[in-house]
């Protein structure tokens, strides 16, 4: 199997939306990934197999040295094949590339092996507030 990743690849809206659905196991919505990206993100990783959108990261950041890693998705004919682990090592190729000095994530508590183990990720102390329950 060849996946191409592209940094800031095109991408169609509807492709991400079915993409997102998959991966949060939620209906598709219509959300205007393209608009929200450009507007709000440092970059986004691509991955395709034959031409289908079979993965997509988002790298928001803060206008400075930090970058966060969101929404990474992987569509399930696709997972447990290094696709994930490929989507976040272009991230932090990018996210190096425009200076920035700290990548940080967030995760559920079963991705922990992913994200540490695979992607290179350190347990650090962080804190949250949920603003929604």
């Amino acid at each position: 199997m060849t996946i191409v990743y592209a940094w800031r690849g095109d991408f169609d809206n509807a492709a991400v939306n079915a993409l997102h659905a998959e991966g949060f196991e939620h209906p598709v919505l219509d959300i205007d990934w393209a608009a929200q990206v450009h507007r709000h993100s440092l970059g986004w990783v691509t991955a395709r197999r034959d031409g289908d959108l079979v993965g997509f990261v988002n790298v928001a950041w803060d206008g400075g040295v930090h970058a966060f890693v969101l929404d990474t998705l992987v569509s399930l004919a696709t997972r447990r094949s290094g696709v994930g682990t490929g989507l976040v090592a272009r991230a932090v190729e990018g996210a190096r590339a425009a200076g920035c000095e700290w990548l940080h994530v967030d995760f559920d508590d079963h991705l922990r092996a992913f994200y540490f183990d695979a992607c290179g990720f350190e347990p650090t102390d962080a804190g949250l507030i949920a603003l929604r329950r």
